[in-house]
């Protein structure tokens, strides 16, 4: 058995510790632009637990570096993406789609179906979500709101609103998401058809 992910991820409280100290932040600064808590940032930096899916998207975006920086993939010296997935403990698989930090951050989600009754942990952070469902049934609890999202359909808003996402008893969901820092949005267009026509 391939124990590879969870030799990365055993990894990553050094590296967290590293970026936090180089910027000279506290455990109380960094829960304050994360949304979560300086007892959990303190055990994952001390390795004596394990980020989740969840956990790793605003820790990366705060710090500025894309997912593979913060859990130390090895670089490949090839400038196409690399899309090898990161394995969550969690049963969430992400594939990032970007390389460049800062500026706006795109990944693949691929969520394990879930339990329709499941209590939604929200989370509040500083940034803007673009997301769109590729494939299967994803909740999108966004405030007082519980959203089902199929295939095709998006969504958009600002993180600092308590949010959640998940996948349904239908089985898992595929879906991407733009993540921005606060004030920078994605902006998806899309060109008309030739042939279509107004029919009002």
């Amino acid at each position: 058995m391939d124990d590879g992910p969870d030799r990365t991820l055993d990894a990553v409280g050094p590296r967290l510790k590293h970026l936090r100290l180089r910027r000279d932040l506290t455990l109380t600064d960094l829960a304050e632009e994360t949304g979560i808590s300086a007892s959990t940032l303190s055990r994952l930096e001390a390795g004596l637990r394990r980020p989740t899916l969840e956990q790793l998207l605003p820790l990366a975006r705060v710090h500025g570096v894309t997912l593979d920086e913060l859990v130390g993939a090895p670089p490949t010296g090839d400038p196409r993406i690399n899309l090898r997935p990161i394995a969550c403990s969690d049963g969430s698989t992400i594939v990032p789609l970007t390389r460049r930090p800062g500026g706006i951050q795109a990944y693949k989600y691929v969520l394990p179906a879930g339990a329709d009754d499941r209590e939604p942990d929200l989370r509040t952070h500083e940034g803007h979500d673009w997301v769109y469902v590729l494939n299967g049934t994803l909740r999108l609890v966004l405030g007082e709101h519980n959203l089902i999202l199929k295939p095709g359909e998006a969504a958009e808003f600002d993180t600092r609103t308590p949010h959640w996402f998940g996948a349904t008893g239908s089985g898992p969901v595929e879906f991407l998401s733009l993540i921005g820092k606060q004030g920078e949005r994605a902006h998806v267009r899309a060109a008309p058809k030739a042939d279509q026509r107004r029919t009002r």
